[in-house]
């Protein structure tokens, strides 16, 4: 009786490949239980992880992910505008970042069932700099760029721009102190140790 082959919880290179990503680098973890809509729109680094029950919707403006990038379990990236995570990011568990946002006022009506003439949903491209690092249960909405090393505490609201290497936390999110820098020498000794 012939065996069945072992399925594991990330998807093989042939299957992520066969995926349909508009890009996909080296070495990318994907768990099976993570989704995914608009994947052609969607480019990978190497070196990425996404955990399971991760959703990546990318429309128009696709989304970018950077190398040496870790995605937590349960978190979001979705929105039609474009969303770009770069190098060395780490997006804790159940943090959400919107490219898209319905009209709160009551001008006009909300959700995706609501035809578009009814609806007023703005988009603003989201970017996440090198080495930032985003705590658990955050939510980052669209328009936001945080710069370089930008670190935002768990369960924070980040509606403004974050400044490189500064620690924000709070709703809305506000600078706490500054981040080291040490971590730049990290990445250089990494690189380095990889040839």
């Amino acid at each position: 009786m012939a065996s069945s082959p072992v399925q594991t919880s990330f998807y093989s290179r042939d299957e992520l490949l066969a995926l349909g990503f508009a890009a996909i680098g080296e070495s990318v973890q994907i768990s099976r239980k993570a989704s995914f809509y608009g994947i052609g729109r969607i480019a990978l680094g190497s070196h990425v992880r996404i955990d399971d029950f991760c959703v990546l919707s990318a429309g128009e403006g696709g989304i970018a992910i950077g190398s040496y990038v870790h995605i937590a379990v349960y978190t979001s990236l979705i929105g039609a505008g474009r969303i770009e995570v770069q190098d060395f990011c780490n997006l804790s568990s159940r943090v959400s970042v919107y490219s898209s946002n319905d009209d709160y006022s009551g001008a006009s009506l909300t959700n995706p069932t609501i035809p578009e003439a009814f609806s007023h949903v703005s988009h603003a491209p989201v970017t996440l700099g090198r080495h930032t690092i985003i705590g658990s249960g955050s939510v980052v909405l669209p328009g936001v760029v945080c710069g370089e090393g930008a670190a935002i505490g768990s369960l924070s609201l980040v509606n403004r721009d974050c400044d490189a290497f500064m620690i924000y936390a709070g709703v809305p999110a506000r600078p706490v102190k500054a981040r080291s820098r040490e971590l730049l020498n990290e990445e250089r000794r990494l690189l380095a140790s990889l040839g």
